[in-house]
C-alpha cells in the first residue's frame, strides 16, 4: 500500500516537472509572441503529451485569448490548470514566463551595444517577416479547425476591418461575437 501511494506521489511530480519543462522550451524557442507559440502548444500539449484534446485545445485558445494578460501565459494556465489544478497553472505558467523573463534580463543587460552592431540589426530586420509567418500559420489553422466556411468567412473579415480600418475596440468585437453565436445557437 505505501509502494503504491509513493509511486503515485512520483507520477504526480513527474508531471509537474514535465509541464515545466515542456513549456519551458515552448517559451525559450517560440518567437514572435503568443500567436506564434500555438503551434507549438497544439504539438506538444495535443499531439505529443495528449495533455487536452484537439477541440478542448481550441476552446482554451479562445478563452486564452478573450481574457486580460499574456496570451502565453493564458493558455499555458489553462492546461495546467486541467492537468493538476493551482499546482499545475502555476507549473505551466512559470514555464512559459521564464524564458523570456531571462532572454529580456539579458538583453537589457547589453542592449545598447548590440544594437550597435551592423549583423544584429541586419538579423532582427530577417526576423520580422518570419514572425508575420509565424504568426499567419496558426491564424489558418484556427480558421480550418473552427470550421470557418464561405458562408461563415465574413465574420472574421468584418472583425479584423472593423478592429484595424475604425479602431473598434477588440472587446467590443468578442462581446458582440459571443452574443451573435448565443443567439444563433439558441434559434437552432
Amino acid at each position: 500500500m505505501n509502494y503504491r501511494k509513493k509511486k503515485v506521489e512520483k507520477q504526480m511530480d513527474n508531471v509537474y516537472i514535465d509541464s515545466f519543462k515542456t513549456f519551458f522550451k515552448i517559451g525559450l524557442f517560440t518567437f514572435g509572441g503568443g500567436y506564434a507559440m500555438i503551434p507549438m502548444i497544439e504539438s506538444e500539449v495535443v499531439d505529443k503529451k495528449k495533455w487536452v484534446e484537439k477541440e478542448e485545445f481550441l476552446d482554451m485558445i479562445a478563452i486564452a485569448q478573450s481574457c486580460p494578460g499574456v496570451f502565453a501565459i493564458n493558455a499555458s494556465i489553462f492546461i495546467g490548470y486541467k492537468l493538476r489544478k493551482t499546482r499545475g497553472a502555476i507549473c505551466t505558467s512559470l514555464g512559459t514566463a521564464l524564458p523570456s523573463f531571462l532572454i529580456i534580463l539579458l538583453i537589457a543587460m547589453f542592449f545598447h551595444s548590440f544594437m550597435d552592431v551592423p549583423w544584429v540589426a541586419a538579423m532582427f530586420r530577417g526576423i520580422r517577416p518570419a514572425v508575420v509567418a509565424l504568426i499567419a500559420v496558426p491564424t489558418f489553422n484556427l480558421a480550418k479547425s473552427a470550421k470557418i466556411s464561405l458562408s461563415n468567412c465574413w465574420i472574421p473579415i468584418v472583425s479584423a476591418l472593423l478592429i484595424w480600418g475604425i479602431g473598434v475596440n477588440p472587446i467590443y468585437i468578442i462581446i458582440a461575437a459571443g452574443i451573435g453565436g448565443y443567439l444563433y445557437g439558441i434559434s437552432k
